[in-house]
């Protein structure tokens, strides 16, 4: 009897209901603060800010240092640097406080097509400024890619050194206006690594809607010595008709871990629009494939950080810039975007934050 009370015990207990625990949702891992946008063709000293496709943070000076990829065609090849209020209200007005024109070797002005500016970092051990430009290649002009450090003043300084696959060859090399954008320092400062846009042309076909592609990202010393170079596998293109997917940043996720980055991807389908996709990758386990074939290799690991079109902006734009900006009393670390106008009226230049976990 007693075994059998037991019995009945337990099964009433396990038949009686179970009051629901509501679960606790795991808040977003990046967040939209805000966005500002810049009017178009807005004059500063002398300038027509527009094709903004390179942003860079400086915890020192509280300000942003900007590229423009204008070559040299409106004005000058050049850099502008602004302060931005970055915090929990989101972005505030937008206030440019200087201009400087990038200078070749010889001291002077790029003069018109002659360069094709893209990224900029801000040197942790310098104050200096490194900036990448894609070269040409045209029916009109080849001309290699480049790696160039800046004084704060735009004046020259210097060269690094580039893969030899990332020259511009006949029938090798990187393909026309899909060359060196993406640059950032990582490792403290220690190491400089760089991003080719699209695959090089022996590296096969591009990004299409079907299939994704590979594309290069080299980390070198930043003294110039070239350590080591990785694949990295882009998505496929999000939409069909004509349109390409390509990597348009890069930046360190960590900035004393030599080994972890965030990749901006960035598409555009004719017709169709923009989608802009944010990846943390991690270097660890890839193929060293520095001067070699991608067959076989492994290429690194992604991870989805963010899809721009999830977080809440009225439109996705060609967004090509991003840096760390200030922490937030959260926690929470900026991650702020510029958007390139192309200097055309139907496009916009954005400053877009967002909070990231």
């Amino acid at each position: 009897m007693r075994r059998a009370a037991g019995v009945v015990c337990f099964a009433v207990l396990a038949a009686a209901p179970v009051p629901a625990i509501p679960a606790r949702a795991e808040p977003a891992p990046v967040r939209l603060l805000g966005e500002q946008i810049v009017p178009h063709a807005l004059s500063f000293d002398g300038t027509t800010i527009g094709g903004l496709s390179g942003i860079d943070y400086s915890p020192r000076t509280g300000e942003y240092v900007l590229i423009s990829d204008d070559r040299s065609i409106r004005n000058p090849a050049r850099y502008y640097t602004a302060r931005i209020r970055v915090d929990e209200r989101g972005v505030g007005p937008i206030g440019f406080t200087g201009t400087r024109p990038l200078r070749a070797s010889d001291g002077g002005t790029y003069p018109p097509n002659a360069i094709d500016p893209e990224e900029i970092r801000i040197d942790p051990w310098t104050g200096d400024y490194l900036w990448t430009q894609e070269g040409d290649r045209s029916e009109q002009a080849v001309g290699d890619p480049s790696v160039r450090i800046a004084r704060p003043d735009g004046g020259y300084l210097t060269d690094l050194p580039i893969p030899s696959n990332e020259r511009m060859q006949p029938h090798s090399g990187p393909r026309g206006n899909g060359s060196l954008e993406g640059a950032t320092y990582a490792a403290g400062g220690a190491l400089v690594a760089t991003s080719v846009e699209a695959p090089l042309l022996e590296d096969g076909p591009e990004a299409s809607a079907s299939s994704g592609a590979l594309t290069r990202i080299t980390v070198q010393a930043r003294t110039g010595q070239l350590l080591a170079q990785y694949a990295y596998p882009l998505d496929p293109v999000f939409a069909s008709g004509p349109g390409s997917n390509g990597v348009a940043s890069l930046l360190a996720d960590d900035p004393l871990d030599p080994t972890k980055y965030l990749v901006l991807e960035r598409a555009f389908v004719e017709g169709v629009g923009t989608s802009v996709r944010i990846y943390r990758i991690d270097t660890t386990a890839a193929t060293d494939v520095l001067d070699a074939p991608l067959a076989a290799a492994r290429p690194v690991a992604k991870q989805l950080l963010v899809d721009l079109s999830t977080v809440g902006l009225p439109t996705v734009d060609n967004v090509e810039g991003m840096t760390w900006g200030p922490r937030l009393p959260t926690g929470e670390r900026t991650l702020v975007l510029v958007s390139d106008d192309n200097f055309a009226p139907d496009q916009l230049t954005r400053i877009i934050a967002l909070a990231v976990r």
